[in-house]
C-alpha cells in the first residue's frame, strides 16, 4: 500500500487535487482511502464538542499548548501506523492524504516562531510520494474563503514550507496554475513514481 500526500497552505487546493486523484485511481479499480490529517488528529477529536466558532485559526500558543500539540502529534503518529496496518490488511492500494505529518511539523515550527523542533523533521512517518502545492499567499487571500489568520500568517507558513520541502523530498507543484494543469502534473508524477 502506497501513501500519497499533498501539503501546502490553507486554501491552496489540496482537497480538490486529492479528490481528482482519487477518481483516477478508483477508475483503474484501485482501492483508495482518503485521509484528512486535521480531522484524524486527536486534538481535533477532543475539540469536536466545542461550540461552533470556538475553534478559530490559531496563530499563537503558549509553551504548554505547543508541548501538548507535540504530544498529540506523537499520539497521532501511533494511531496512523495502526490505521495503515488495518487498511493494508483490508486490501487498500492507496492512502491519499490531505495534509500529513509534514504539515503538523510546519504548524509547530510556526507556533515556535519559525524554530524547527530539533530532529523532529526526521522522526515523522514519510509518504511514498509527497507533493507541496506551492501557492502565492496573495492569490489565496483573494479567494472567497480566505483563511482567517491573514496574509502575514500565510507568508510565514509559506517560508517554512519552502525550507522544509527539500528536507522531505517533496515534489513542488505550482499551485497558482489551473486545477486541471495541476492535476495533470500530480497524476503524471504519481504514475512515474510508482513505475520506477
Amino acid at each position: 500500500m502506497k501513501i500519497i500526500s499533498i501539503s501546502g497552505l490553507d486554501g491552496s487546493g489540496k482537497s480538490t487535487q486529492l479528490e481528482l486523484l482519487k477518481k483516477d485511481f478508483e477508475s483503474q479499480g484501485k482501492k483508495v482511502f482518503y485521509f484528512h490529517a486535521v480531522n484524524f488528529s486527536i486534538a481535533n477529536l477532543l475539540n469536536k464538542n466545542k461550540k461552533a466558532g470556538a475553534n478559530n485559526g490559531v496563530t499563537q500558543a503558549s509553551w504548554i499548548k505547543i508541548l501538548l500539540r507535540f504530544l498529540a502529534m506523537r499520539i497521532d503518529i501511533f494511531r496512523f501506523k495502526k490505521l495503515k496496518k488495518d487498511l493494508s490488511s483490508q486490501g487498500y492500494d492507496f492512502i491519499l492524504s490531505d495534509r500529513f505529518f509534514y504539515d503538523s511539523v510546519v504548524n509547530l515550527a510556526y507556533l515556535m516562531t519559525q524554530k524547527m523542533p530539533p530532529g523532529i523533521e526526521k522522526s515523522i512517518p514519510r509518504s511514498d510520494i509527497a507533493f507541496y502545492l506551492k501557492t502565492d499567499p496573495k492569490s489565496i487571500m483573494k479567494r472567497k474563503r480566505a483563511p482567517e489568520q491573514g496574509f502575514s500568517y500565510l507568508e510565514s507558513k509559506n517560508a517554512l514550507y519552502d525550507t522544509c520541502a527539500p528536507i522531505w523530498d517533496m515534489i513542488t507543484v505550482d499551485g497558482n496554475d489551473s486545477a486541471e494543469n495541476i492535476h495533470e502534473k500530480i497524476a503524471s508524477y504519481a504514475i512515474q513514481g510508482f513505475n520506477k
